[in-house]
């Protein structure tokens, strides 16, 4: 352990040197001396410039842009030491063949910032400033004696539930038959933008600037009263709608206030992971239910439940949608059983042919119905914007516990969201989805009926994703680690399983982000690997 000490110590000193060392070479190369009482320029050393600014080619970010953040990261880490020469703007636009103007923008930001300076007949200059180095790494933590044996301290272990996963870089692979990730292609950015614009207009900056505390964007709630919930056949009053951070925390959020150790909770099976996990992981007992898809096989099925969570306008993962009749029969369950639903209605938008089965929630009289929603799936994912609609004490609490967590989600993405629901481009978004996805399911499906005759699958009215089967000899899992490897990503099944099984023959086909030129050769070197796995 000593050693060990020591050799650390050592490559803090060592890191520390560098540094040093760095800076005085950067001081030294960067420019070569000239004569400050002549105003002589000093020499640029083009090599280095150049090498540090590595413009990216294909970049999305403006070059004035790439510009600032280089220069702001070699500021901030010390590569470039308060009062370092830096080359003009007409020097630096030549080393780079880019526009002088681009450059005098990019460096009169960094003087409005105050990170660098413009000396009168001599150039522009590093500031000497307390940010500068302030985020370079001088010394290396010491090992202490005593730590917290952090395996013994850490009483659940979430990382080791059953999740679905996919690869961060999923975009890179060829053939992505990913489920819930948007295809870049679709987002309204230009409309995005517009609203975004406006939410930071002086007076809608004022609006939501301040601490909102446990509350929500007036407007986005005004929105969702008029614009998505009516569409569902369901009218609240704003006493009963709370903003989320996506329909996972909604379900988080209900779970803490709704279940304790011994509760008896009903889900689907398949059903989605991750309300499983969150029920499980607040003492839930969970019991599978017959997909209420087709019909409902028994009411003793319900009975002794204390809630029953559902997913009935697309159902995960097989995006079978609830019959009326079927709804119907659930509610009547529910009340002579005293049941509470959740009521996850993603993607419940999304429907190709005809009006959408109205919502469980629009059937309830009972106030028994807990209804999630999400803008996730129709706008971005990467916003994280849901909702709640229950009862008025249910958000009541609701807003108490989320005031504990994190006050309230972003203000400004509620405020440029509930603009881009007032002024129509959702309505927008959602029939062009509609149109797209429509058009891939059906190549989708054609691909899957010549290249897997041998596969099954229900026919898909919409939503973004098919619910295949195999041959049962097939091991959907060894068939994703082998499609992956060549290029193609596919969702195995048994991680929507309550209990897996073996052997799992079901996997997920996703199709809102891959190209529709791209799914036919994708589903065509899908099957040319199941000789081998079946």
């Amino acid at each position: 352990m000593q050693h060990d000490h020591i050799q650390v110590l050592s490559l803090a000193a060592l890191a520390q040197t560098r540094i040093h060392i760095h800076a005085i070479i950067i001081q030294s190369w960067w420019r070569s001396p000239g004569n400050s009482m002549t105003g002589e320029a000093p020499k640029v050393n083009e090599a280095l410039w150049r090498a540090l600014f590595r413009l990216a080619p294909r970049s999305e970010a403006p070059l004035q842009l790439q510009l600032r953040r280089i220069l702001v990261a070699a500021i901030l880490d010390g590569r470039l030491p308060p009062g370092s020469a830096l080359p003009s703007s007409r020097d630096l636009a030549k080393i780079l063949t880019i526009s002088r103007n681009t450059v005098a923008l990019a460096y009169r930001q960094l003087i409005d910032d105050d990170l660098i300076e413009a000396r009168e007949r001599i150039g522009y200059f590093t500031r000497t400033s307390d940010l500068a180095g302030s985020l370079a790494v001088n010394t290396l933590p010491s090992p202490q004696s005593g730590c917290p044996v952090w395996s013994e301290r850490i009483i659940k272990r979430y990382s080791q539930q059953r999740n679905i996963r996919k690869p961060r870089n999923w975009h890179e692979y060829p053939y992505p038959f990913v489920y819930g990730q948007s295809d870049p292609t679709l987002f309204p950015l230009a409309e995005w933008r517009e609203c975004s614009r406006a939410a930071l207009a002086v007076l809608a900056v004022r609006d939501w600037s301040s601490d909102m505390i446990d509350g929500d964007d007036p407007l986005l709630i005004e929105q969702l009263q008029q614009r998505i919930l009516p569409r569902r056949g369901i009218w609240a009053n704003s006493n009963q709608i709370m903003i989320t951070v996506g329909a996972q925390h909604a379900l988080y959020l209900l779970a803490e206030l709704l279940v304790g150790t011994g509760c008896l909770a009903g889900i689907e099976d398949p059903g989605y992971p991750d309300a499983r996990n969150i029920l499980e992981a607040h003492g839930a007992q969970l019991r599978t239910l017959s997909l209420p898809c087709g019909g409902l096989a028994s009411e003793s099925e319900f009975m002794e439940l204390d809630m029953v969570y559902l997913t009935p306008s697309h159902q995960c993962p097989t995006s079978s949608t609830m019959e009326f009749t079927t709804r119907e029969a659930l509610l009547g369950i529910a009340d002579r059983n005293d049941l509470i639903i959740i009521e996850d209605d993603y993607e419940s938008e999304l429907n190709f042919y005809g009006q959408a089965t109205p919502a469980l929630k629009s059937l309830d009289r009972s106030d028994r119905v807990i209804y999630i929603g999400s803008l996730s799936k129709t706008l971005a994912p990467g916003l994280r914007l849901g909702y709640i609609v229950a009862a008025p004490e249910v958000i009541f609490e609701a807003r108490a516990l989320r005031r504990l967590m994190l006050r309230h989600p972003p203000a400004n993405n509620q405020r440029a969201a509930g603009l881009f629901l007032q002024l129509g481009y959702h309505d927008t978004l959602v029939r062009r989805l509609i149109g797209t996805f429509s058009s891939r399911a059906a190549i989708l499906t054609e691909a899957l009926n010549t290249h897997l005759s041998e596969f099954s699958f229900s026919p898909v009215n919409g939503g973004s994703s098919l619910w295949v089967k195999g041959p049962v000899t097939l091991d959907a899992r060894r068939l994703a680690n082998a499609a992956e490897r060549v290029g193609v990503l596919i969702e195995p099944g048994d991680v929507f399983f309550h209990v897996p099984g073996a052997v799992c023959p079901y996997f997920r086909v996703g199709f809102s982000s891959i190209p529709a030129e791209r799914i036919e050769p994708g589903i065509r070197r899908l099957a040319s690997l199941i000789d081998g796995l079946i």
